[in-house]
C-alpha cells in the first residue's frame, strides 16, 4: 500500500499563510538566512549550502508524497527514495498529531523529531553514544550529524541504489555534519524550511526551489556579500556533473 496522508485539521505547512509573490517568498526565506547567520554561518558560503540540502530534502519527500498517493490512485506500488524516520515528515516536520501517514504504523507528522526531542533516553540509536564522552544534551542535533547525515551519505553504496538514491547521496556528499550551533536554532530553520511548499508558493515557476534561489542569487551580489554574483553551491554542482556525466 502507497503511502498517503491523512489530515484532521490545519493545512500541509501547519498554517494558512501563502507567498504570492516573490518579494514575500524572498523576505521569508531571508528571515530564515538570518537564523543561520547568528547560528555559526555568517557568510553566504556557509548558509547558502546548509540551506540548499535542508530545501532539498523538503521538496523530495513532498514530490515523493504526491508520488505516492498518485500511484496509490491507480493501484501501483511505491517505494521511497527514504525509508522512515529518515523521511522529512518523520524527522524534520513540526510534530502533529492531526496529520499522519497511512503507511502501517500510521504515525503522526514529526514523530522521530518528538521522539528524539521529548524522549531522547527511549531512542535506541542515541544509546550507543551514552558512554563515549559525546556530549547528547543535544540529541536531535546529535541524531542528525551522527545517524541521519551519514545513512544519506552511503545510500548509494547500495548495489541497488536508485538512481534518485545517488543523487541524494551526492547532493550530502560534501557534508558532515550540520553548520548550525544550537538544536534550538536547528529546529528554528527546520520550521521555516518546512512551510516551503507547492501549496504554500505561488507556482509561477515549476519548482519552489527555483523562486528561493532567485531571490537568494539577488541578494548574494550585493555590495560586500561573499558569495559573488554568480555563486552555485557546490554540493548542487556536484550532483549535476554526476547526472549528466559531461564527457571529457
Amino acid at each position: 500500500m502507497a503511502a498517503t496522508r491523512k489530515k484532521k485539521n490545519g493545512s500541509d505547512n501547519g498554517n494558512n499563510r501563502k507567498y504570492t509573490s516573490q518579494q514575500s517568498l524572498d523576505s521569508y526565506i531571508y528571515s530564515a538566512c538570518d537564523i543561520m547567520r547568528r547560528s555559526n554561518c555568517a557568510g553566504a558560503l556557509q548558509y547558502i549550502p546548509e540551506l540548499t540540502w535542508i530545501l532539498f530534502l523538503r521538496i523530495l519527500d513532498e514530490r515523493e508524497q504526491e508520488e505516492a498517493e498518485n500511484a496509490d490512485a491507480v493501484g501501483f506500488n511505491f517505494t521511497p527514495s527514504l525509508e522512515a524516520p529518515y523521511r522529512w515528515r518523520d524527522w524534520a516536520a513540526p510534530y502533529d498529531d492531526s496529520l499522519f501517514n497511512l503507511d502501517g504504523e500510521q504515525r503522526p507528522q514529526g514523530w522521530k523529531r518528538h521522539q528524539i526531542t521529548e524522549q531522547s533516553k527511549e531512542v535506541e540509536e542515541l544509546k550507543k553514544f551514552r558512554d563515549t564522552g559525546i556530549d547528547l544534551s543535544e540529541p536531535f542535533k546529535v541524531w542528525v550529524d551522527l545517524i541521519f547525515i551519514p545513512y544519506l551519505k552511503q545510500l548509494k553504496n547500495s548495489k541497488d541504489a536508485t538512481p534518485k538514491q545517488k543523487v541524494i547521496s551526492e547532493v550530502m556528499s560534501g557534508i558532515d555534519r550540520v553548520r548550525i550551533d544550537s538544536q534550538k536554532n536547528l529546529l528554528d530553520i527546520l520550521d521555516k524550511i518546512h512551510e516551503i511548499s507547492s501549496k504554500t508558493v505561488d507556482d509561477t515557476h515549476i519548482f519552489p526551489l527555483s523562486q528561493v534561489f532567485e531571490g537568494l542569487l539577488l541578494r548574494m551580489g550585493e555590495k560586500g556579500n561573499d558569495g559573488g554574483q554568480f555563486f552555485t553551491p557546490r554540493i548542487i554542482i556536484r550532483a549535476m556533473v554526476k547526472v549528466i556525466r559531461p564527457l571529457a
